[in-house]
């Protein structure tokens, strides 16, 4: 499958406000989003393995990418297109290795060094972040527009910003030099996920025509 990541809406129940994630994949694929990627913390793989197949089956249907976070065998066991890790998740060349032919590899990043070595090892694209305030990860150190423009010109797979990016400011993330946007809170939490993600995709191609 095309890899498409100009918007990249990530499916998390926590950030959901109660809603099924069922719901809100038609609603931001109804909204035009070309790639989501399922992500859950608490769930067993057992009690989300049908949840999973579901999702998948659903984005096949529409032609929309499936990415699973960190779970290699729950992407196996949907046929997902692809897997998410992070820098503590499995070694993305384990993961490169386990997946099969044609199977995409995203790879988390916070430095200039795991964003060349994420491509090293085999990813097909790389996420960056966080990159604004994000209560998905307020652990996380924020690296700020900044670090795309610093790992933009050293790889060449393509970047994908992260980490509280909204409407108000997802076109200058684009600018900074990334391919695309992954969303969160900001479709998931969305009183109209399918607007949202309507006016996500005009300001990400707005900054890009500009």
């Amino acid at each position: 499958m095309k890899l498409q990541l100009e918007l990249y809406a990530i499916l998390d129940r926590a950030a959901s406000r109660g809603r099924d994630l069922r719901e809100i994949l038609d609603a931001v694929i109804a909204g035009g989003c070309p790639t989501v990627q399922l992500r859950e913390k608490e769930w067993s793989t057992r009690q989300l393995l049908p949840l999973a197949q579901e999702l998948r089956d659903r984005a096949r249907q529409a032609g929309v990418t499936f990415i699973v976070n960190d779970r290699l065998d729950l992407a196996l066991a949907v046929d997902a297109d692809g897997l998410h890790v992070g820098q503590g998740d499995l070694p993305a060349p384990i993961a490169r290795r386990l997946l099969r032919p044609g199977m995409i590899l995203g790879v988390s990043s916070h430095s200039v060094a795991e964003a060349r070595q994420a491509q090293a090892d085999g990813a097909d694209y790389v996420a960056v972040g966080s990159i604004y305030p994000t209560g998905s990860k307020p652990e996380f150190q924020l690296v700020g527009p900044g670090l795309l423009r610093q790992v933009r010109p050293l790889i060449q797979v393509p970047l994908v910003a992260i980490g509280g990016i909204t409407p108000d400011n997802v076109a200058e993330v684009i600018r900074a030099g990334a391919d695309g946007a992954a969303v969160i809170s900001a479709v998931c939490a969305a009183p109209d996920p399918t607007q949202a993600t309507r006016e996500l995709l005009q300001r990400i191609r707005t900054a890009r025509a500009g």
